[in-house]
């Protein structure tokens, strides 16, 4: 289970690390690469501990849940599809046009 969310995580980790790895490589002092790298450990590890601090909790939401999971999941295949079809029109460019016209102070987010 691992290595299969390994290999699907590695394409989106991997252009974040490396960038953090350039620019904690370009820092003045060993410290502040250092500092750096720390940073973007703990911003991936934590979440991976709460997660871990929460199995309790969820495994008790997940079995009042279970007799809604057929629904959910259909809901999710149909917001799936409709992503999809989206992207392949270009309406998800469209929409984001749309959000930035319509709500300029999102472009100060990233």
């Amino acid at each position: 289970m691992g290595l299969a969310f390994a290999f699907g995580w590695t394409p989106c980790i991997g252009p974040i690390l490396a960038a953090i790895l350039s620019v904690a490589a370009a820092e003045a002092t060993v410290v502040k690469g250092a500092a750096l790298l720390a940073i973007y450990s703990a911003g991936l590890g934590i979440p991976f501990l709460i997660a871990a601090l929460m199995v309790e909790q969820f495994s008790s939401l997940f079995a009042r849940m279970k007799g809604h999971l057929v629904r959910v999941e259909h809901a999710m295949g149909v917001l799936l599809v409709v992503t999809g079809i989206g992207f392949l029109t270009g309406s998800v460019a469209a929409v984001s046009v749309w959000l930035l016209e319509t709500f300029p102070s999102l472009q100060n987010f990233g």
